[in-house]
């Protein structure tokens, strides 16, 4: 009996510790962005901190219902269940069926083709593709985007808001300030159905300018009130995103009982992704066309060092998923960019059944259109691909002499992943080689 006293008391403790965390993080939040003039929060049917509260409410009082034994869910299990279940309380949602299902990936890995799959969904699928871009180049411009701590708390406490329909904690990150939770400045909303359609839709505003304005139709400025309805209104929501590095830094947004999160960490050859990126960021990139040209690359440059950093940190965030914590069971699936552009509507029925939602005729009928293309449609940032093409084309353009610093660097990473090393550049250019292991990542 102490015992359990004991532990309802940890509890108590664990929740106002939460509690205090969530403050701090606010706090760094709102001094990281300070306005000329206070913005309102955002006015949603559900009230941000009061559920946060009763959130943890709901956690104690099925943790005292098992510990007590006073009648509830649990009561009839037996000592050895009740530890199993205590320690697996992420596994259980308590949002009516509803999932939130976040992506998370690297840049050039095709998360925004894979993004896809889940914002063609259809009517009842909220789909956001990259929000917390405007968090980064925030952060970037105050000087915090190395404070790793700061940063992972802030992204965590943003998409725990909009999985709630709460875009409030993402306002205070757009720039220019949304006026009366109006904004032109939304990154990429067009990549958005949700944000595309009515009722979020409003009428064209003469003389504002929208970068990304919607492609599918005439929209005035987004409304963030309306999306926030829209979202309310929907039965499932999903989040794509570059731009989380720890999977370990999500643990208690995947414990929050009022979510029911599904991650999929989606990965790619470190080889390919340096390859795609050269392209995509040339400029950036600079360097290393540098070093392809004079066959010598310095492995103590802060460039490799970048590399080795990005390499460890999907490799250890792959390694915390695979172990299977309690916290993640039955929450975290790996996902090969290679797999999916061989197999892209097998890997996507794989993905559904994962995430518990039905696999809609919508998104079967967008792969179909989408994995074979004509070269034309085929661009840097297209989400359109003959996918299987895609696979291998980077083995065509990295200098053999790169992919030699990468296998070096990122080498744990591609054995994890069950990448194959090549030797030389005979066998980099031979397509009838594989450089993929089967692999069953469970």
């Amino acid at each position: 009996m102490k015992t359990k006293y004991a532990i309802v008391f940890i509890c108590i403790v664990a929740l106002v510790i939460i509690e205090k965390e969530s403050n701090i993080i606010s706090r760094v939040s709102d001094k990281l962005i300070q306005r000329q003039t206070p913005q309102q929060t955002l006015q949603t049917p559900l009230d941000y901190g009061i559920a946060t509260q009763n959130g943890s409410l709901v956690m104690l009082k099925m943790l005292l219902s098992q510990l007590t034994g006073t009648p509830g869910n649990y009561s009839s299990l037996s000592a050895e269940q009740e530890e199993d279940e205590l320690g697996d309380l992420g596994t259980y949602s308590f949002s009516g069926g509803r999932k939130h299902i976040l992506l998370l990936a690297t840049t050039r890995t095709g998360s925004s083709f894979v993004g896809e799959f889940f914002n063609q969904h259809g009517d009842n699928m909220f789909y956001l593709f990259e929000p917390l871009w405007h968090v980064e180049r925030m952060l970037t411009m105050a000087g915090e985007a190395n404070n790793g701590t700061v940063l992972a708390g802030i992204y965590r406490e943003v998409v725990q808001g909009l999985f709630l329909c709460d875009f409030s904690p993402l306002e205070k990150f757009i720039s220019p300030p949304p006026q009366d939770h109006v904004t032109p400045a939304l990154f990429r909303r067009e990549s958005s159905l949700s944000l595309c359609e009515e009722p979020v839709c409003t009428p064209v505003v003469k003389d504002v300018f929208e970068r990304y304005h919607c492609k599918t139709r005439r929209c005035g400025p987004l409304n963030l009130t309306l999306a926030s309805e829209s979202c309310l209104s929907k039965q499932h929501h999903a989040i794509k995103t570059v731009r989380v590095r720890q999977l370990e830094t999500l643990q208690p947004l995947v414990e929050d009982p009022r979510l029911d999160v599904r991650v999929i960490q989606l990965v790619r050859d470190p080889r390919a992704i340096l390859a795609s990126r050269m392209v995509a960021f040339s400029s950036k990139y600079q360097t290393w066309k540098t070093w392809a040209q004079d066959g010598q690359v310095p492995e103590d440059d802060e460039e490799v060092k970048r590399l080795k950093g990005n390499c460890d940190h999907i490799r250890m965030s792959a390694e915390v998923g695979l172990s299977r914590p309690r916290w993640l069971r039955r929450r975290y699936m790996l996902v090969r960019y290679e797999d999916i552009a061989r197999y892209p509507m097998q890997k996507a029925e794989e993905m559904y059944r994962f995430t518990g939602i039905p696999f809609s005729p919508q998104a079967r009928e967008w792969i179909l259109r989408n994995t074979q293309t004509t070269q034309e449609a085929s661009g840097i940032y297209s989400t359109q691909k003959n996918s299987s093409e895609q696979a291998e084309k980077w083995r065509f353009s990295i200098p053999f002499t790169l992919a030699q610093v990468v296998q070096r660097v990122c080498g744990p990473t591609m054995k994890l992943f069950g990448y194959k090393f090549v030797d030389d550049e005979k066998t980099l250019m031979n397509k009838s080689i594989s450089l993929l292991e089967e692999r069953l990542f469970h």
